[in-house]
């Protein structure tokens, strides 16, 4: 291998190089798609880094897609984390989850998710506020003040104990053997506010209670029969019965006014103008406006309108096309007829009429030829 070979070796070798750590950093650092709470999105709204930072605290964290993949992992000596409860569709689905086994932590559910999860709390007022935990909850004291943005609070129900904490916005209460844990908001475990006030402490503690974390945040909606709905099917019977009301009455009215309307008749028009009145109304209006080069485009294109067939053309011929059609029938030189048919517009008004008389004079040699 010669020097310039060698060289140009190490020159490939360098850029593959430079080409393999671009790809891995542009990887690395290109943020994955996911929804809100889906713990392998690193956007904002993702969970990601939580997930992460349970993995090196030693929690084990095993992400559930499906309510029976939740069921075939639950076991007493869990934690069961339930996020985007609004895509847990059917009653069936809440109630399989009521029942796992082991503790359970609940974030920034729905009414049915509560009402199913947690029957030991009521909705509180949503409020927006940073405040210290106020309360003897061990995680919450370890973490201090929040940023919980806008959250929904809890009161016990009837003569539930629970502990509160943040004004409401986290609630623990004993149901049995387990533990459940309620908190209204779930923008703290995102990505993109993580970092803010004591939020990572705060999911930390909550989420890593336990040695192993099941965590259930569905991207999709979870037991709708999504495939077999119509578009027909999701509006309401009362929206179908207004909709079918408003095509009645658009009905009835067009009946009434085409009765109203009756028959068409025929109107004598209230002013007749002679052609000859119109030519010289838009004569003498190019001349007041000077308009030569329009007067002379109008004249051209009639000329041309008129010509085209009967000297066999289209309705939209080209210029070569039709000077030679035209000098055919005339005895005339090609560079005249063009400038005549498609030349500049006149410079004066007696170049405008002689312009005028020339395509007259074309018109009829070509008529009677």
């Amino acid at each position: 291998m010669t020097a310039t070979r060698r060289t140009w070796a190490w020159v490939a070798a360098a850029l593959a190089v430079i080409v393999a750590i671009s790809a891995a950093g542009a990887y690395l650092t290109t943020p994955r798609p996911g929804g809100r709470m889906d713990p392998d999105a690193t956007g904002p709204e993702g969970a990601h880094a939580l997930v992460t930072l349970l993995q090196h605290r030693g929690v084990q964290v095993d992400a559930a897609a499906t309510v029976d993949d939740v069921v075939r992992q639950a076991r007493p000596d869990t934690v069961v984390l339930v996020a985007q409860t609004p895509r847990i569709a059917g009653d069936e689905l809440l109630n399989r989850l009521a029942n796992l086994p082991g503790d359970l932590l609940l974030v920034a559910p729905d009414a049915a998710a509560r009402r199913a999860l947690a029957p030991g709390i009521r909705s509180g007022p949503a409020r927006a506020f940073t405040h210290q935990p106020d309360c003897d909850l061990r995680e919450a004291q370890r973490a201090g003040p929040v940023d919980l943005r806008t959250t929904q609070t809890y009161l016990a129900a009837g003569r539930q104990s629970i502990d509160s904490c943040y004004d409401g916005a986290l609630v623990r209460y004993r149901d049995g053997q387990r533990t459940i844990t309620v908190v209204g908001s779930d923008s703290f475990m995102t990505n993109a506010d993580l970092a803010r006030e004591g939020n990572a402490a705060l999911a930390m503690n909550l989420a890593g209670t336990s040695g192993r974390l099941i965590w259930y945040a569905p991207q999709h909606i979870q037991g709708a029969q999504s495939g077999r709905s119509t578009l027909a099917g999701l509006v309401p019977a009362n929206v179908r019965w207004l909709a079918w009301q408003l095509c009645l009455a658009l009905a009835l009215a067009a009946a009434w006014k085409a009765r109203r309307l009756g028959s068409l008749i025929a109107e004598p028009m209230p002013v007749v103008v002679r052609a000859s009145e119109t030519v010289e109304g838009l004569g003498r209006l190019y001349r007041s406006h000077r308009a030569r080069d329009r007067a002379a485009g109008a004249l051209r294109t009639a000329t041309l309108r008129r010509l085209a067939p009967r000297l066999g053309l289209g309705p939209a011929p080209e210029p070569p096309a039709v000077v030679a059609a035209v000098g055919q029938r005339l005895v005339a030189h090609p560079d005249w007829l063009w400038h005549l048919l498609f030349g500049p517009p006149p410079e004066s008004d007696d170049a405008l009429i002689a312009l005028a008389h020339a395509l007259d004079d074309i018109e009829r040699q070509v008529t009677h030829s």
